[in-house]
This record gives structure tokens, C-alpha cells and sequence, in this order.
């Protein structure tokens, strides 16, 4: 009888798991779309009830979320979805810039095979196809799809998780600015040249075209967001 326990209580425990983990997916994507507005505030009833599920793991998520910068968990007044913080986002951009730059150079400093930058090739064949189209949507994923490619060409993992921690604030801040901002044909002409300047080994010239096409993107949302007053006062 004893034995039989363990099975029934890890299922448990995976269930719950399950439940955590699309609470979190849910609630991330109602945040990054706005229907949970910035500066918004929710009892966590409401969520669970929204959602479909038991306070337990709306809770459990709400605290991870909390560690991700999204939303602030305040006991006996709900949590409160976060504002975008200008401060925040220059700190991000500004380790994504070194983190991305470090990756392009290392990724240069490698002999790979041809078919390792097919996956990147084709993110900026949809990010072309997706300005043709005036998609702004398709282009958003096909340029998030390059910029990981990027990292993983550079093959340093602990540089993967650092940046994937980051990424959900780069998305809300894109998604927020996306149809805010010129169309973004220099973007794509510049990951054309950090691409072209990786194949060909020049490690220097990589990381300098992509450090400076990161920083101008930065400057260039953290504008939109200070003349648009999307940032947190």
C-alpha cells in the first residue's frame, strides 16, 4: 500500500506543476497583449476565475511572474500589472547589446557548417516577406526567431538563459511600440550584414555591425515610449 502512495503524489505534484505552468503561459500572454493593462490591479480571485482554475496555482504563478518584472504581488490589495519602466528597459538593451555582440563573436570564431545558418537565412527571408506584406505581427516573430538564432550560433548556453530571462520585456515593449515605429527596413539590412560578416569569419566587424544595430533599437523604443508616455513615472 505504502509504495503506491509515491506514484499518486508525484502525480499530484505533476499536476500541479501542469496548472502552474499554464497559469503563468496565460496570464504572461494577457499581459503581453494588454488585455492586463500597466498599472492595472486584480484580486487574484478574479484571475482564477478568468482562467478557469483554483486560487493555488494562480498564486504560484503570480509569484513567478513577479520575479520576471511583469506584475507586483501586493498581500491583501491583489497584484498590480507593472508599468514599463524606462530605466528597466535601458538596463535590459543594454545587457542584451553586450550579451547578443558576445555571440555574434563567438559564433564568427567558429568554422560552421553551411546548413547552421539556414534557420537564421530564413528569419530574414520572413522578416522581408513580412515588410512586402506590411505584416508587422510576422515580421515582430521572424526578428525574435534571428535574434535567437544569433545566440544559439554563439553556442554559450549560460548566455541563452540570461537573455531568454530578458525576452519577455523585450516582447512587451515591442508589441507595445510595434506599429509606433518607422518600418524597419534598416533592421533587416543589418542583420543581412551581421549574418554575412559571421559566414566570413570577421568577428570584430560582426559584433560591431549587431552592437550598433542593438543600441540604435534601444534608443529608438526607449523614444517612442518617453514621447508616447508609455514608461512608468
Amino acid at each position: 500500500m505504502g509504495d503506491l502512495d509515491v506514484p499518486v503524489a508525484g502525480a499530484a505534484a505533476a499536476r500541479s506543476k501542469s496548472h502552474t505552468q499554464l497559469a503563468i503561459q496565460t496570464i504572461k500572454k494577457l499581459i503581453l497583449e494588454g488585455k492586463l493593462p500597466a498599472g492595472s490591479s486584480h484580486f487574484e480571485s478574479e484571475l482564477a476565475t478568468h482562467l478557469g482554475m483554483s486560487r493555488t496555482p494562480v498564486r504560484e504563478a503570480t509569484l513567478i511572474l513577479e520575479a520576471q518584472g511583469l506584475l507586483e504581488v501586493r498581500p491583501r490589495r491583489g497584484i498590480k500589472i507593472l508599468p514599463l519602466s524606462i530605466v528597466d528597459m535601458q538596463e535590459i538593451y543594454q545587457i542584451l547589446t553586450e550579451l547578443e555582440g558576445l555571440s555574434v563573436q563567438f559564433a564568427a570564431q567558429k568554422d560552421l557548417p553551411k546548413k547552421e545558418y539556414d534557420a537564421a537565412e530564413k528569419a530574414i527571408t520572413s522578416m522581408d516577406k513580412a515588410l512586402s506584406n506590411d505584416d508587422r505581427e510576422a515580421w515582430a516573430t521572424a526578428d525574435e526567431t534571428f535574434h535567437n538564432e544569433l545566440i544559439k550560433l554563439g553556442g554559450n548556453s549560460r548566455i541563452a538563459g540570461i537573455v531568454d530571462m530578458f525576452n519577455d520585456q523585450v516582447r512587451r515593449v515591442r508589441a507595445l511600440t510595434l506599429y509606433m515605429r518607422p518600418s524597419p527596413v534598416k533592421s533587416n539590412k543589418d542583420h543581412r550584414k551581421v549574418l554575412k560578416a559571421i559566414r566570413s569569419g570577421e568577428a570584430d566587424k560582426a559584433r560591431a555591425i549587431h552592437t550598433q544595430h542593438r543600441v540604435q533599437a534601444g534608443a529608438m523604443l526607449i523614444d517612442i515610449l518617453e514621447k508616447h508616455s508609455l514608461h512608468q513615472v
